[in-house]
């Protein structure tokens, strides 16, 4: 493990999802997204799979977890945890921030000082989008590719394997996310079959911009605050 992000997690705008952690309404209809991701796969993918992590976790949660433990505070700390509040834990926590980190009105291009960040970081936006491919599709059977906030400020990529958050003290590199995409095959397999790297290049025209700066601005100000 590596950049470890062990202080003020409860900032971070998912710590006010309160138990008993109910689903979030997605902020566009299943048909929104359409033609990239297909409505059908939006509503299995939310109301089956995104659903089901969230019963499990709140079952695991209300087993394992003291009364009144915040969300981050369970992830801080979730290698203490059993297999069950890490992977239902993780899918749900995941998929909350997937939901909101896609649109149908995607500015196509990164906005803001999050912005300037990948381009000073990357070289290029096409740099960037360019690693972003290869991490998710590197990413062997299912997981999640994610650009990152490292504790210094700088951005970097990875990816994590089944339902790993860059923010649990289990991610090989820890960091706090700011953009992801699912590729777990339930994700795309009704549209794309496996042609994963066709799910993925059409991610970009789905992608909240706005929502990667407003992140942009909440990881740097945890960062800041002691």
């Amino acid at each position: 493990m590596g950049n470890p992000i062990n202080a003020n997690l409860e900032l971070l705008s998912e710590n006010q999802i309160l138990y008993p952690f109910d689903l979030m309404p997605l902020p566009y209809s299943y048909d929104a997204l359409e033609p990239y991701f297909d409505a059908l796969t939006m509503e299995t993918h939310y109301d089956k799979h995104h659903r089901a992590y969230r019963n499990n976790f709140k079952n695991f949660y209300d087993q394992e977890v003291p009364a009144g433990t915040s969300l981050m505070t369970v992830f801080k700390h979730v290698s203490t945890y059993n297999t069950n509040t890490i992977n239902n834990g993780g899918g749900f926590i995941n998929h909350t921030i997937f939901w909101k980190l896609l649109t149908p009105n995607s500015s196509l291009a990164p906005i803001g000082d999050s912005a300037n960040s990948i381009m000073n970081t990357f070289g290029s936006f096409d740099n960037f989008k360019q690693q972003f491919h290869a991490a998710a599709m590197g990413r062997f059977g299912s997981g999640w590719a994610w650009l990152n906030m490292a504790v210094d400020g700088s951005l970097f990529i990875s990816s994590t394997p089944n339902q790993v958050s860059p923010f649990m003290d289990i991610a090989e590199q820890q960091g706090l996310p700011l953009l992801t995409i699912d590729v777990w095959e339930h994700s795309y397999y009704l549209k794309y079959k496996n042609l994963r790297a066709d799910y993925i290049n059409n991610f970009w025209n789905l992608v909240n911009w706005a929502e990667v700066e407003r992140r942009f601005q909440e990881a740097k100000k945890i960062l800041s605050t002691k």
